[in-house]
């Protein structure tokens, strides 16, 4: 069984961003990318199913800052082969753009299963998984927290609002998109991360990321604008409910 693990990288929360001169996108220059947390559970998901059933896992990824450390890690946690896309990923790429340059690396591995981070924070025109799914040709299901292998098909826990839990047979191949793998990921040594970016062989495919066609277009990126300040009511009980009586029908809510 082959398993392919495409993996997205997203600007550091902890670190402060600032708006590039066009007013559209952050300042690439400055923003530290981070592995998305969801991708880092489907690498895990993927190595468990190897574990469990002798599966090849890939682990792919698009050439940005902290890619080969990322790609050794996933090697010292028992992945089998590494890719990396070759193109100006770092001066941003939308959800469908990266969908479709996995989508035209992806045939040639011949997978039978293709694990995705469900979301990241900063999907702004759709997630990576459900786009891929559609442009492999592929079924799709998301949000899932356990994966087990049978005979051409997968069971899939999916989770659901309010604790529901539904088991799901999915036939092969497909995209799973997944929120928890069935045990954090592991910690590795950095000895050993050491000793995969030393021994590691990562294979780099040449990529033109495509055109965005589908994705959304940020007109303009800006600060939050202050606004008036808050009213705060004092008096009494009688004084306050008064006054918020005369806001609501000032706001023609009464």
């Amino acid at each position: 069984m082959n398993i392919v693990v495409p993996i997205n990288f997203v600007p550091d929360l902890v670190e402060e961003f600032s708006i590039a001169d066009s007013g559209k996108d952050l300042d690439r220059e400055w923003v530290s990318l981070m592995l998305n947390e969801f991708d880092d559970h489907a690498i895990e998901q993927a190595i468990l199913l190897k574990e469990r059933t002798d599966a090849e896992v890939t682990v792919m990824a698009p050439d940005v800052e902290g890619v080969d450390d990322a790609l050794a890690t996933a090697s010292a946690r028992g992945a089998d082969r590494l890719i990396k896309l070759e193109d100006d990923f770092e001066a941003g790429a939308s959800k469908h753009a990266l969908a479709r340059a996995y989508a035209a690396a992806i045939p040639a591995l011949q997978p039978d299963l293709v694990l995705t981070g469900v979301q990241a924070h900063d999907d702004l025109d759709g997630t990576v998984g459900p786009l891929l799914a559609e442009y492999l040709g592929m079924p799709y299901v998301g949000y899932i927290s356990g994966v087990e292998i049978g005979d051409g098909a997968a069971l899939v826990r999916k989770e659901y609002p309010g604790g529901l839990i539904a088991e799901m047979e999915v036939m092969l191949p497909a995209v799973l998109g997944i929120q928890a793998a069935d045990q954090p990921p592991r910690y590795v040594a950095f000895s050993k991360i050491r000793q995969a970016m030393q021994s590691a062989e990562i294979t780099e495919l040449e990529a033109e990321i495509p055109e965005d066609a589908g994705a959304a277009a940020v007109v303009r990126m800006y600060l939050p604008e202050t606004g008036e300040r808050a009213e705060m009511i004092e008096g009494d009980e009688e004084e306050v409910a008064s006054r918020l009586v005369e806001l609501f029908e000032q706001a023609g809510i009464l």
